[in-house]
């Protein structure tokens, strides 16, 4: 439950359209729904202006169907990350209204229009073309968080003429992410270029030298560009979580 909703059940009490009784049974499951191997957070949006967001490795299909279910029942968008097609079929038997986002690996369930939060662009940009997924869901979770988002992919250092190409994209931006594997050196470039929150997420793309993506996060870490913030390897909803927030103050 969002805070337009519940404003909308108190003035549906308040109008008498709608009895205290029924509104306490709205009510009666906020702040959590026990569903035995989940909690289920319907407060969350009320509380952070981020609703909770169903992380889709490790659970079974099933699982993620009825906490689909306990959310779109209260009235939520619902976005599932990290979810493999395996899965996702199941998913779209359960809810065809559903979309299953390949690239991203992301499933998205919608029954009322995203609100526009977000004062201006978020832009991701990818290093490779093999970064493309941690992008995407990058780029999806933002948009459904309400943000106008861009995207410019594969521009990375070993061609940095193909960024510079596109300065204008730069400049629009109120806030950027930056998605690199290998040897992760992309955001220190951005962030020397651009006077705007830079949000870094390394990929576990790259030869062995680059161990799993930890070759590419302490690289960003240590960045010389004033300014660039780092996320966790390949996690691309984490950080367009932190950018949704800056771009809405």
């Amino acid at each position: 439950m969002n805070q337009e909703n519940l404003e909308k059940l108190l003035h549906s009490v308040k109008d008498g359209a709608m009895s205290v009784d029924d509104a306490v049974k709205r009510l009666k499951k906020l702040p959590y729904q026990d569903l035995g191997y989940a909690q289920v957070d319907h407060h969350r949006e009320l509380r952070q202006g981020i609703p909770e967001v169903i992380f889709g490795e490790g659970k079974t299909p099933e699982q993620i169907a009825a906490i689909i279910s306990a959310m779109f029942d209260r009235g939520s968008n619902v976005l599932v990350t990290r979810l493999d097609r395996e899965k996702a079929r199941h998913i779209l038997t359960v809810f065809p209204a559903s979309s299953y986002h390949a690239e991203a690996r992301c499933l998205t369930l919608e029954q009322q229009p995203i609100e526009r939060r977000g004062k201006g662009t978020i832009l991701v940009i990818s290093a490779g073309t093999s970064d493309i997924p941690v992008a995407s869901e990058a780029l999806l979770t933002a948009g459904f968080l309400g943000n106008k988002v861009e995207h410019l992919y594969d521009v990375g250092v070993a061609g940095i003429h193909r960024l510079l190409a596109r300065s204008e994209l730069l400049a629009a931006a109120s806030v950027i992410i930056v998605v690199a594997g290998m040897e992760g050196a992309l955001p220190s470039v951005v962030g020397g270029l651009v006077d705007k929150p830079v949000i870094a997420v390394p990929t576990s793309i790259g030869y062995g030298a680059s161990f799993g993506g930890i070759a590419a996060l302490l690289g960003m870490l240590n960045s010389c560009a004033a300014g660039v913030t780092v996320v966790n390897i390949d996690n691309g909803f984490g950080a367009a979580c932190a950018a949704s927030l800056m771009n809405r103050m």
